[in-house]
C-alpha cells in the first residue's frame, strides 16, 4: 500500500494522496517536502516507487529482504537507512522482535518503506493529515521525529525489564524452579536483542552529529534535536548494560543457589550412607552362618541393638563435630 503526503511551504498546507507521476511538480521548491510511505507492500510497489525516485536496485533489495543490522548508505542525491523497531509481547513465545524500517532521505523527499505497520508512523501520518508540524521543518526533521518516536517507545519496555529482573531476585530465593531458569534465559535474549537494534543506531547518528558523513548534513537549527536523540539512545544503552549486568549475575547467584542446595542435600545422604554402612556390615556379617556370641541368652537381641544403636549416635557426634550437620 502506498500513502502520500506533501507539504507546500508556499501555500502553508498539507496534500494527502498526490500522484507521484507529478513528482517533479512537488519537489521544485527545497522548502516543500512529499512523504511517501510504504507499508504492506507489494514488489510491484516498491519498484514503481523505486523507478520514481531512481533508487538503486540494491537499495531496493534490502527494503524486500530483512537486513539484522541498521545502516546508513550515502547515495549522489539522496540517503538510505536501515533501522530496527522494537515490537514487545512478554506473553508471546518470542518476547522481543525487530520490524524493519527502511528510510530513502533525499534533500525535500522522505521515503518511508516497512511490511508491518508501526505506531509511531500511524501517529504521524494522522497528524499529518491535520497539521504540517513533522513536515514544515525539512526532511531532517522528520526523520528525527520518526527516530525520535521509535526510541521513545523502548523506555517502557527498558522499565518492564527492570521489575521482571526484581520480581526474578525475590523469587530465586524461593524454591528452584525449571521456569526460573527459562525465564531468565528469555530476558537475556530479549536484552541482547534490543542491543542489536539500539547500538548501531547509536552509532549512525553519533556519527553524523560529529559530521561523519558527506552527503547527510543536519542544519544547524536541527542540530539541538540529534543530540537529544543521542542522549535518549545512550540513556538506553547503559540501561542495557546494566539490565545485562543483573541478569548475569543474578543467574549466578541462582546457580549458586541450586548449587548450594545440592551440595546440602548429598551431605545429608553421605551422613545417612556413612551411618548405616557399619550397621549393615554387621548385620550381615551376623547374618551368615557365623555364631553370634552369648546367643542363647535372651537378653542378647537388646545388647545388640542398643550396640548397633550406640555405634549410631557416635557417629553422629563425631559428624556434628566435625560440622559435617
Amino acid at each position: 500500500m502506498i500513502k502520500t503526503y506533501f507539504y507546500s511551504h508556499s501555500e502553508q498546507q498539507m496534500r494527502h494522496d498526490v500522484d507521484l507521476d507529478q513528482k517533479h511538480l512537488f519537489l521544485k521548491d527545497e522548502e516543500d517536502l512529499l512523504w511517501v510511505d510504504l507499508y504492506k507492500f507489494t514488489e510491484e510497489e516498491i519498484k514503481y516507487v523505486a523507478n520514481i525516485f531512481d533508487f538503486h536496485p540494491l537499495a531496493v533489495e534490502d527494503c524486500l529482504s530483512y537486513s539484522p543490522r541498521p545502516k546508513l548508505d550515502n547515495y549522489e542525491d539522496y540517503s538510505f537507512f536501515v533501522m530496527h523497531a522494537l515490537r514487545y509481547d512478554e506473553e508471546s513465545e518470542e518476547e522481543i522482535a525487530l520490524v524493519q524500517l527502511n528510510v530513502f532521505l533525499g534533500p525535500n523527499f522522505v521515503v518511508t518503506v516497512h511490511k508491518q505497520t508501526l505506531p509511531v508512523l500511524g501517529r504521524i501520518a494522522r497528524v499529518s493529515l491535520q497539521n504540517p508540524q513533522y513536515m514544515n521543518k525539512g526532511m531532517e526533521f522528520f526523520l528525527y521525529s520518526i527516530i525520535d518516536g521509535n526510541t521513545d517507545e523502548i523506555f517502557p519496555i527498558m522499565d518492564r525489564i527492570g521489575v521482571r529482573i526484581d520480581e526474578l531476585e525475590d523469587e530465586i530465593y524461593e524454591q528452584p524452579s525449571k521456569q526460573i531458569t527459562e525465564e531468565f534465559l528469555a530476558l537475556k535474549r530479549t536484552i541482547l536483542t534490543i542491543r542489536r537494534a539500539v547500538l548501531p543506531q547509536k552509532r549512525i547518528f553519533t556519527s553524523i552529529n560529529a559530521g561523519g558523513h558527506t552527503y547527510f548534513d543536519i542544519r544547524e537549527d536541527i542540530k539541538p534535536y540529534f543530540l537529544d536523540l543521542v542522549d535518549h539512545m545512550e540513556r538506553i544503552t547503559d540501561s542495557i548494560e546494566s539490565h545485562r549486568d543483573l541478569v548475569d549475575a543474578a543467574l549466578a547467584t541462582y546457580y549458586s543457589l541450586i548449587s548450594s542446595r545440592t551440595n546440602d542435600t548429598i551431605r545429608v545422604l553421605t551422613v545417612i550412607s556413612t551411618i548405616f554402612m557399619p550397621l549393615t556390615f554387621l548385620t550381615g556379617f551376623f547374618g551368615m552362618n557365623v555364631p553370634l556370641p552369648y546367643q542363647s541368652l535372651s537378653i542378647s537381641t537388646a545388647v545388640i541393638t542398643a550396640g548397633l544403636f550406640g555405634i549410631s549416635g557416635l557417629m553422629l557426634m563425631l559428624f556434628k563435630n566435625l560440622r559435617w550437620l
